[in-house]
């Protein structure tokens, strides 16, 4: 096995991990509520903890890349990860959980952002496609087995045992990057850590998620409208900081590149709003329809099958028609899946379901693996660590954004006093509606002029 194929290995496995995390809880959700008698809204930052602390820690990755060094930085981040899990299985209250998956969180936020620049740098531009398609198959193993798993799991086990089922995995992980990665080298670098941007950045960050959150809580819009306009203004000030920076945190002006934009904007309409889909999907379908968490879990298995497809098609033919018509289809099929959701309304309707989740899973991994294959194109070796953290920070706030925006639909539905149905009916019209705005952000792609520049770096 070539070292290249080893470093992708302990990356896809960090992916894997953190997707599991992202998806093993919603079908615990109910459980949970019952169990620590808490709403939804508060539900939710047992999954937006730990998004906190991937968020806050990936602004750090390069600088700490630098001064800890890749290796050591790996195997730190699983044992904090691995800690984080075993309090939050054993958990006596809603905030002990909750805290304990914020730790967990920066323990697995260096994982993506770090593996994805060692793996990226290891592969030309034209190669990154596959290398895509390929971390994109594997991971989605983990939305496909862990909602079954985890229904399985708070079925006949208990709740607490969807946040340890990671650690064997986890500790494998820390085994294979002390046996297969090459020891740190010392870094002759002497760029010095922004610190009055990381505290801009952790602080606006932690503002935006507090207010997407509160947005998403009945009662909470007001204030969660002042906190967001808060931190969205301290964001501000720090890209105004950074972009005065000769060495600054993240390298903000990578966002300008076209293809990494797009890419970034598609997350957060396409995969973000699944995140949010499908978390009140799962709650409508046990709660209201009486169906079974492992029936409900059940749903990703029909969304894994049309994702491997969507994956393999992308990894075969990017290269050949550019990533325009691949967002376009992508975005067609996630609508028309989620607009199959209104038309649920007893158990019986479990094949609609399973169609819907068919479709979504078609639209949306089609859309993200050609986001993941587009994103870093245009992208210098140089700046893949500031790009990778970019991607990754957007990639946390779309799962996040996406559940906070689903929320706030569904609770102001229901303060309008509708049926239960016709509320969870109406957020799934709307949600299938958004993919509009990606679909034609992606028309302005100069996709021939790409598609004839990775034909001539192949040759």
């Amino acid at each position: 096995m070539s070292y290249r194929v080893r470093v992708a290995s302990i990356y896809l496995l960090g992916f894997f991990i953190d997707l599991i995390n992202m998806f093993i809880g919603n079908v615990a959700y109910p459980d949970i509520g019952r169990r620590f008698d808490a709403s939804v809204s508060l539900l939710a930052w047992v999954s937006n903890g730990y998004i906190l602390g991937l968020t806050l820690v990936i602004p750090l990755s390069r600088w700490l890349s630098q001064r800890i060094g890749t290796r050591r930085l790996l195997m730190l981040s699983l044992i904090v990860f691995m800690a984080g899990a075993t309090g939050a299985g054993l958990a006596s209250s809603l905030s002990q959980l909750i805290a304990c998956r914020w730790l967990q969180g920066i323990g697995g936020g260096l994982l993506i952002p770090v593996g994805q620049t060692m793996t990226y740098a290891l592969y030309r531009s034209h190669e990154r496609a596959k290398l895509s398609s390929a971390i994109m198959l594997v991971a989605l193993l983990a939305p496909a087995l862990s909602p079954t798993l985890g229904g399985l799991i708070v079925d006949n086990i208990s709740w607490r045992y969807v946040f340890l089922a990671s650690l064997p995995l986890a500790g494998v992980t820390l085994i294979l990057s002390a046996l297969w990665l090459k020891p740190d080298v010392g870094s002759t670098l002497s760029e010095p850590l922004d610190l009055s941007g990381l505290i801009m950045a952790c602080s606006a960050l932690t503002l935006i998620l507090l207010g997407l959150t509160y947005l998403g809580e009945a009662g909470h819009i007001w204030r969660g409208g002042l906190v967001l306009v808060v931190g969205i203004m301290l964001m501000g000030l720090f890209a105004r900081h950074t972009l005065r920076k000769a060495t600054p945190l993240l390298n903000l002006r990578l966002l300008n590149a076209p293809l990494l934009q797009t890419a970034m904007l598609v997350y957060h309409f396409i995969p973000g709003v699944f995140t949010g889909v499908s978390l009140i999907t799962m709650i409508y379908l046990q709660d209201q329809l009486g169906m079974s968490a492992t029936l409900v879990g059940s749903m990703m298995i029909p969304w894994a099958l049309a994702s491997c497809v969507a994956i393999t098609l992308t990894g075969k033919i990017f290269n050949h028609i550019g990533p325009r018509p691949l967002f376009i289809i992508g975005c067609l099929g996630q609508g028309a899946g989620i607009a199959l959701l209104t038309l649920i309304g007893h158990v019986e309707d479990i094949t609609i379901a399973a169609l819907a989740y068919l479709l979504m899973g078609f639209g949306s991994s089609l859309c993200s693996s050609t986001a993941q294959s587009s994103a870093f194109i245009d992208i210098a070796e140089g700046e893949l660590a500031d790009a990778s953290a970019l991607w990754n920070i957007n990639r946390q706030l779309s799962f996040c954004l996406g559940v906070a925006v689903l929320g706030l639909l569904l609770n102001l539905m229901l303060s309008a006093g509708l049926p239960i149905s016709q509320a969870f009916h109406l957020c799934f019209l709307m949600a299938a509606g958004s993919v509009i705005i990606p679909l034609f952000y992606c028309l302005r792609l100069p996709n021939q002029s790409l598609v004839l520049t990775l034909k001539q770096e192949k040759r």
